[in-house]
């Protein structure tokens, strides 16, 4: 694992993370079962688009999911078409820091970046956690990791980040599955602005939030026993959700609402931790929300047709984006819906580029 500046605290973020469940389960036999979930492969649709209109301007939704089953192709034809005749590109609400310090600056942090990882006065994980996480630890990692004696002496939500990193590649799922960059690459070949939704720290003093980590850093230990009971039990589960975002299987998406994005627990202890409200990060979900909200108005008040990504979850929950878009009055028609419609392609100029999906991966 490569740690830089600017994305220690972006790593407790990290979709990898977004295994841990904030609903508490039964604890299970620390025995970990041997069969993994079976993935979809080859060429798959995804899911269809959510429509938003109003005054006769439309925006194409795109729900996206994390993980992803690895083996996929993702190839869509609507997703195309509606890039194609879009005005703008709107990407889903993220968290950027950046570190002011040049290229000897950031050498000289990895001694303190290192250390930040690791639990206090070197106690190890079976000192910080409670007895039942760490059986479960035990067993999860003797499958996804092995023999790994430093990774004992890491901070719970480090250690849980890099286990569940392991399990879901062993799952054959992978974070992202390529579906943003396969969005950008076809806004530029239709020559489409995308607007970034992108709320930025700046990180002044490196050496001081990294101090202040130390000393007022998350309380992980939630963090770490939900991403434990994730991945002891419900790794099915995501790897169904996995495979009906895949198939374009809407239903089940609705059924599993909250199994794609589950890490309210581990996002919950990192903001309220003394050296997120530092960094003015307390704030942080409704600041997103507001600026990818702002961004979907303005699109849909000057545009004829725009474009946009918003997780599954965001998409789909009762409070979520698309619910306030419909509370203000907008037109929102799910791609299940009777009335939804598949967006069509623009009659292409004879110098345009003939369109093209690629491998999503």
């Amino acid at each position: 694992m490569t740690w830089k500046p600017s994305l220690l605290l972006l790593g407790c973020l990290a979709p990898a993370a977004a295994l841990a469940q904030t609903a508490p389960s039964p604890p299970s036999s620390t025995a970990v079962t041997d069969l993994a979930p079976v993935m979809v492969s080859g060429v798959q649709p995804g899911p269809g688009l959510w429509k938003v209109g109003r005054g006769g301007h439309v925006m194409w939704v795109l729900g996206v999911s994390s993980p992803l089953p690895e083996k996929v192709r993702w190839e869509s034809s609507d997703v195309e078409h509606a890039i194609a005749g879009a005005q703008e590109v709107i990407g889903q609400p993220t968290l950027k820091f950046k570190a002011k310090v040049g290229f000897f600056g950031k050498l000289f942090l990895l001694p303190s970046i290192y250390s930040a990882r690791k639990n206090a006065d070197g106690r190890t994980l079976d000192e910080v956690v409670p007895v039942a996480d760490y059986a479960r630890w035990t067993a999860l990692k003797a499958r996804y990791i092995g023999r790994d004696h430093g990774i004992e002496r890491w901070r719970p939500i480090f250690a849980a980040l890099e286990l569940a990193n392991r399990a879901l590649k062993a799952a054959n799922l992978s974070s992202s599955g390529g579906v943003a960059d396969e969005v950008k690459r076809l806004a530029r070949q239709y020559q489409v602005p995308i607007t970034q939704v992108r709320y930025e720290v700046d990180v002044a003093n490196p050496r001081a939030v990294l101090k202040a980590f130390k000393a007022a850093g998350p309380d992980d230990v939630a963090c770490f026993h939900s991403t434990m009971v994730a991945l002891d039990t419900q790794l099915p589960q995501m790897a169904a959700h996995a495979n009906a975002w895949a198939t374009g299987d809407i239903e089940a998406l609705r059924k599993a609402a909250g199994v794609e994005d589950p890490r309210q627990t581990c996002m919950e202890a990192i903001t309220g931790a003394g050296f997120a409200r530092q960094l003015g990060m307390d704030d942080i979900v409704p600041r997103m929300r507001g600026m990818w909200l702002d961004a979907a108005r303005r699109a849909l008040a000057i545009h004829p047709q725009s474009f946009a990504m918003l997780s599954m979850n965001q998409l789909l929950a009762p409070d979520g984006y698309l619910a306030t878009l419909r509370a203000e009055g907008y037109e929102v028609v799910a791609p299940d819906d009777e009335a939804a419609t598949v967006p069509v392609a623009p009659a292409p100029a004879a110098s345009s580029p003939a369109p093209a999906s690629s491998a999503a991966r």
